[in-house]
């Protein structure tokens, strides 16, 4: 029996003796011999409920208050969340700080300006090799030219144990432009120069040194926390930032690299600036062999 059957023999009252059965029978037949006949319209009748149902329907639809059938709920467009230049150079730090430390014989740095390409290529014993116009589109050895940082020569190995905290990286080297035998034409370094020579350093860290990825990452947390650092927004290539001095930088979250700036330090020492307003490509990496 199911759930139906069950419910149907409960609501049901219990089954009449034998003697009511034959009492009743016997007086419906009596009624049924002595009145007349009467015709039932079934079909007519069951067509007019249906119709009158029907037209209740139509009544109760149209009455004044009845219910309207709910609107469907309108669709929110999701809100874009907003992410500001710092969270931008946050971001590339820690995916700098997460990349693998690369190797290689030489330490290749590429700037291009427009329709001019520049090369190094650095040794971990100091030695140089450069192409570019002035040699003609060859490879030249330049001899011994060390690493330039802070106003400073560096080695390899000093750009592996410099600090991995922006405050004390930025100690380093503020501690090392002051020591520095750095002059301009003028004289010595101003407040004013070394400010520049702090930044610059910081940008150095981050695009065109072989520093180790926990101190790229520093430096760009450093950059981060820099006062005068305006966000530019998207531009070709990345985010783009207005430095103090109104240097350019582009950064690369994706990767925690930096595609182009307009600033950086050449193999001699010198502050290169250039004077395209996007700034020049940079391309740094690690490789095994000179180009031929």
């Amino acid at each position: 029996m199911n759930d139906l059957q069950t419910l149907r023999a409960a609501l049901l009252p219990a089954e009449p003796s034998q003697d009511v059965v034959d009492r009743s029978r016997h007086r419906l037949q009596n009624r049924m011999l002595g009145a007349p006949r009467r015709q039932f319209r079934p079909l007519a009748l069951g067509a007019g409920l249906v119709a009158a149902a029907a037209a209740a329907a139509v009544v109760v639809a149209t009455l004044p208050g009845a219910p309207a059938d709910a609107p469907p709920p309108r669709a929110v467009a999701p809100v874009a969340p907003v992410v500001t230049g710092q969270q931008v150079l946050l971001a590339a730090a820690t995916v700098a700080e997460h990349a693998p430390d690369g190797t290689g014989k030489y330490w290749h740095v590429k700037t291009v300006e427009d329709k001019n390409t520049y090369e190094y290529w650095f040794t971990a014993d100091s030695h140089l090799w450069f192409r570019g116009a002035k040699s003609g589109g060859r490879v030249v050895p330049l001899g011994a030219s060390p690493l330039q940082l802070a106003a400073t020569e560096v080695t390899f190995e000093q750009l592996r144990t410099l600090p991995t905290d922006p405050a004390a990286l930025r100690d380093w080297l503020v501690n090392a432009i002051a020591h520095s035998n750095a002059r301009t034409s003028a004289g010595p370094l101003t407040a004013s120069d070394r400010e520049r020579e702090l930044l610059l350093s910081m940008v150095s860290l981050v695009s065109t040194l072989p520093a180790p990825p926990a101190v790229r990452a520093t430096a760009f947390r450093a950059i981060a926390a820099y006062p005068g650092v305006q966000d530019l927004g998207v531009v070709p290539g990345g985010r783009g930032f207005m430095l103090p001095g109104e240097y350019r930088l582009v950064v690369d979250p994706s990767t925690g690299r930096i595609n182009r700036t307009s600033m950086y330090v050449s193999a001699d020492g010198a502050i290169y600036v250039n004077a395209d307003p996007d700034g020049s490509e940079v391309i740094a990496e690690w490789t095994d062999s000179l180009p031929k």
